[in-house]
């Protein structure tokens, strides 16, 4: 058996256990959620070249800026007028 091929459920499992953390109200679930949405970018893209799954891989390297984005727009915003 190919180890390999195993690696699409982790992908699955950590795509939407981010994807349920992305949806929270709370600032730090959502931060976290973005992290794991990374990491379940590099686990399809191990995929996607297993598999030569090529638009799986343009499409997670797509999401995977997405996602640095939502890091970066989960920040708290710095305040200037209180300086």
């Amino acid at each position: 058996m190919n180890y390999l091929n195993l690696i699409q459920w982790p992908a699955m499992l950590s795509t939407v256990l981010a994807a349920w953390l992305v949806a929270s109200t709370s600032k730090q679930k959502r931060c976290w959620g973005f992290w794991i949405f990374l990491i379940s970018n590099v686990l399809w893209v191990i995929w996607g070249f297993y598999t030569q799954a090529y638009a799986l891989i343009l499409l997670q390297f797509c999401l995977a800026a997405l996602n640095i984005r939502g890091v970066y727009k989960n920040e708290p915003k710095e305040d200037n007028s209180k300086q």
